[in-house]
């Protein structure tokens, strides 16, 4: 008789944690995702004023803690006195996440030198096994200048592929997609060319089933439970099941 084909392996990564429940980019909304059956966090780090890696999306804490001051007028103490302690530094995560999973580390407009400095918080933490690191090609060259053995995916919007010179300085081991301009010709194209294939931010069920149908290696959620439960019902597993 024929052997059954293995499950097929569907990451499922939590988009800034579990921001569904818990605000986003904290210790506890990624700790959240983690039990809620999520692989990967994706986390986004930016540097403080004093130089330290902390995570937060955007550019001043106006939208989660109601303060208007820029991220980068502000030293590390002072972060943590304006969030009570809300806004972990990256060293803070990647201890409070060691055991439980992997972590994207997404690096919105990142300089050279903080990405150097987001790079040498992983080294010194052992955790470049379990992190790699997504946003655009500049950026990610910047990671791989300070990296040679990094982890990763670059984010990439257009329909056309990447330069194939881009694609060989590089060396990603992931294209990461929004969600709505994959199709399945385009993820077999990347498969055939020895890349896996993530995609973001997917929040809905449809969505998520579609992704999976069309052999999407991984999916980036706010709502991790609602795509480990589509991921079980389409046959599909985690990396670790």
């Amino acid at each position: 008789m024929p052997t059954a084909a293995a499950p097929r392996t569907v990451h499922a990564v939590g988009h800034r944690g579990d921001p569904h429940r818990v605000r986003e980019n904290t210790l506890d909304s990624l700790r959240s995702a983690f039990a809620r059956g999520a692989d990967a966090v994706e986390v986004d780090v930016r540097l403080t004023a004093d130089g330290v890696p902390v995570l937060l999306h955007d550019e001043s804490f106006r939208r989660l803690w109601k303060d208007d001051r820029p991220l980068v007028a502000l030293t590390a103490d002072e972060v943590y006195a304006l969030s009570a302690g809300g806004v972990p530094t990256l060293r803070e995560a990647l201890d409070a996440t060691a055991g439980a999973g992997r972590v994207m580390i997404d690096l919105p407009g990142a300089s050279a030198g903080t990405v150097r400095a987001v790079v040498q918080v992983v080294r010194d933490c052992g955790a470049r096994e379990r992190t790699y690191y997504c946003a655009g090609p500049a950026t990610m060259l910047k990671v791989r200048a300070a990296d040679p053995g990094a982890e990763i995916a670059m984010t990439w919007t257009s329909l056309c592929p990447p330069r194939r010179s881009l694609v060989e300085a590089l060396a990603p081991r992931w294209l990461n997609y929004r969600f709505g301009v994959l199709s399945r010709e385009l993820v077999d194209a990347l498969h055939a060319d020895g890349l896996l294939v993530s995609a973001w931010t997917a929040d809905t069920k449809r969505t998520m089933r579609r992704l999976v149908d069309l052999g999407v290696d991984s999916v980036t959620t706010n709502r991790v439970d609602a795509l480990v439960a589509v991921r079980a019902a389409a046959g599909a597993r985690g990396p670790a099941d």
